[in-house]
């Protein structure tokens, strides 16, 4: 049984995850203010964030299996989200270098059918990352990239961030932005198979 499958979120690192793991959603970005949403753990936050973002786009699809999915990084009991501008960054890196956050990945998965949500699982993928200590000439060329300015925490994995990670504990692709075997998960308690959604 083939679904339509709806990815709400503009994060190219997402839909590359997916079509890697031979998924190929439609793109339908939720519009979000991400700002106006608060909780008191970071978990509850992404969680919240995924929901709202999957709730949006939901509401103008008829058949469809809609992901909505957002990423936060929890660094010594601080949440923090894409950094403001290249001094927020450069700051984050001189607190981060050499020590470890956790990057928290909530997803929302909803079942959408004859226009209306007929199912929905919500989830949270932590995974504790061990930063390494980037000079002071490595962390100038890496902000002057600009890749740190677009992504949750200040990195990436899949990137030019990648040399600066040591190591992770926990789920890879959510580190990316989507934990895979979560979404395999949540697919189950919906009652679809993961595998039935590969593009044939």
């Amino acid at each position: 049984m083939s679904r339509r499958l709806v990815l709400a979120s503009q994060s190219p690192a997402r839909l590359q995850l997916m079509r890697q793991a031979g998924l190929n959603p439609e793109v339908v970005v939720s519009g979000v203010d991400e700002t106006a949403v608060t909780a008191p753990r970071v978990g509850e936050l992404v969680a919240l964030l995924a929901a709202a973002k999957a709730a949006v786009v939901a509401k103008d699809q008829t058949d469809a299996v809609v992901i909505g999915a957002d990423s936060v990084l929890e660094f010594r009991g601080q949440s923090l989200g894409k950094p403001a501008d290249t001094a927020d960054a450069r700051s984050r890196w001189q607190r981060m270098g050499g020590r470890s956050g956790v990057l928290h990945t909530g997803q929302a998965v909803f079942d959408v059918r004859d226009g209306g949500v007929a199912q929905r699982d919500v989830g949270v993928s932590s995974t504790v990352v061990h930063f390494a200590a980037p000079s002071p000439a490595e962390l100038e060329a890496y902000l002057a990239t600009g890749e740190p300015l677009g992504v949750a925490g200040a990195f990436t994995l899949d990137g030019l961030g990648a040399p600066f990670v040591r190591r992770i504990e926990g789920d890879p692709s959510a580190v990316l932005g989507l934990s895979l075997p979560l979404l395999r998960t949540q697919l189950a308690k919906l009652g679809l198979a993961i595998t039935d959604l590969w593009r044939r």
